[in-house]
């Protein structure tokens, strides 16, 4: 596989940064497919945020490269709360009382967390209903800063439109500043919609 090229993934950066405009949103590398060599590229293209899925892989890739600011965005498995909590600035995927309790045990008072949201009520899918979350909320051991989500699948990013318009109506309600929504596919939605961090991959990679 060819490495990453910095120059690339910059032209790329100021593709999306164009399309965001001029919204407060901040760009999340996810590199879950990335391997460890090519993370510092991103640093050299000017991303300064990067998140990963798997817990083993988010040590190696931290470790590696402290110069970068890590969230973790990946399902969140309570066993793994433990060693992800010093990784990480922001943790996106709490969405269980498993996950509570661990977070209870092992929280610093840095950590930090979104509360992932099913806002489309999809059977089987992670994610707190719309309904819980007040007292999700209200039961979570560390600061809550926002809400994550990912929508049902669709091919037309205009499908996700009311997903994320669900979110950011949620936010506001319970009073928290920070959407994590968007992905490679849809990211423009989700900013139009008020998303203040979006989670791509190979719209910055290809």
């Amino acid at each position: 596989m060819a490495r990453l090229s910095a120059a690339q993934v910059h032209a790329n950066l100021e593709r999306v940064r164009e399309r965001i405009g001029d919204r407060a949103v901040t760009i999340l590398a996810a590199v879950k497919y990335l391997p460890v060599e090519d993370i510092g590229t991103l640093a050299e293209a000017g991303i300064t945020v990067v998140g990963e899925n798997r817990a083993q892989d988010l040590e190696v890739k931290a470790q590696a490269h402290p110069e970068l600011r890590w969230h973790f965005i990946g399902q969140l498995q309570s066993r793994k709360v433990k060693e992800i909590v010093p990784l990480v600035e922001l943790i996106h995927s709490v969405a269980s009382d498993s996950a509570l309790r661990q977070l209870e045990r092992h929280g610093t008072p840095d950590t930090r967390v979104l509360i992932e949201v099913n806002v489309a009520d999809e059977e089987g899918k992670a994610g707190i209903a719309p309904r819980a979350l007040g007292d999700f909320i209200a039961r979570c051991p560390v600061p809550v800063l926002g809400l994550m989500t990912m929508p049902p699948f669709a091919t037309d990013p205009e499908d996700s439109r009311p997903h994320f318009a669900r979110l950011a109506a949620l936010a506001a309600e319970h009073g928290l500043r920070e959407l994590s929504m968007g992905t490679s596919q849809d990211y423009g939605v989700a900013a139009d919609e008020g998303a203040t961090i979006v989670r791509l991959g190979t719209v910055l990679y290809d």
